[in-house]
């Protein structure tokens, strides 16, 4: 079974169209990879998926695990299992980082025991990502995640500002939220990740790659070929092609 599933999907924002077409389908257990450079549509894509009101489907449709979820508003989206780590999340200053992992967790007290695992107890009575450098805004946002523990992990370009100690750490906290130690068969949690530079495949295994361009989903394919293709020939060949 598919866990998402998006059907012909065109989304304006202000008017502007940002999405032309776009049909992706993503089964239970795998994780898929969309390569694109910056302003091809790729963070516009996650923001439909998560229902953020300014980008407003005028075609088309999103199905979560079979159900039609296109005009559903975000808090409805994430109760039915859609999460999302941004790539520049917002500071919230006067709440506790630890206050907002319980919220996530429903009160849970698994919160000190992955915050450990993590080396992340000395963020928790911090004010939500003030004063982060770029890989503790990553791993405070995947955090919140991993107390959330989505079914659909989107994920914004995970690797952006963050240096190479704090990407395996990165790379290690989406490989728990991925299940990616479970055989396939044996997973019921997908992932989403975005991504210009790829770097993020070397910690994170994807089943299958995408390239967007223009607001289209160009071409699909194994995602380490997809990757050295545009490192060889950069994205514009891939218009060149399509043309």
């Amino acid at each position: 079974m598919n866990m998402l599933e998006i059907d012909d999907l065109w989304v304006h924002i202000d008017g502007r169209e940002v999405l032309r077409g776009i049909n992706l389908k993503i089964p239970v257990g795998e994780t898929h990879i969309l390569f694109g450079k910056n302003g091809s549509g790729k963070t516009s894509l996650l923001m439909t998926i998560m229902g953020f009101s300014r980008y407003r489907v005028v075609k088309g449709r999103i199905l979560l695990h079979g159900e039609d979820i296109t005009h559903l508003p975000p808090f409805e989206r994430a109760r039915r299992g859609v999460g999302m780590a941004f790539q520049r999340p917002p500071t919230i200053r006067g709440l506790k980082t630890l206050d907002l992992l319980r919220a996530c967790a429903g009160g849970g007290q698994e919160i000190l025991a992955l915050a450990q695992r993590y080396d992340f107890l000395p963020f928790l009575d911090r004010e939500v990502n003030y004063g982060f450098s770029g890989g503790e805004l990553k791993r405070s946002e995947l955090m919140q995640l991993l107390a959330q523990d989505p079914a659909l992990v989107l994920l914004d370009e995970p690797e952006s500002g963050v240096d190479l100690e704090n990407l395996q750490v990165v790379g290690d906290i989406i490989t728990q939220l991925l299940q990616k130690g479970r055989r396939r068969s044996h997973r019921d949690k997908s992932g989403l990740i975005i991504t210009h530079t790829g770097f993020i495949l070397n910690y994170v295994h994807a089943d299958v790659g995408y390239i967007m361009l223009e607001g289209r989903v160009l071409c699909a394919g194994n995602p380490r070929e997809l990757l050295e293709d545009i490192k060889k020939f950069g994205y514009e060949e891939c218009i060149r092609c399509r043309r």
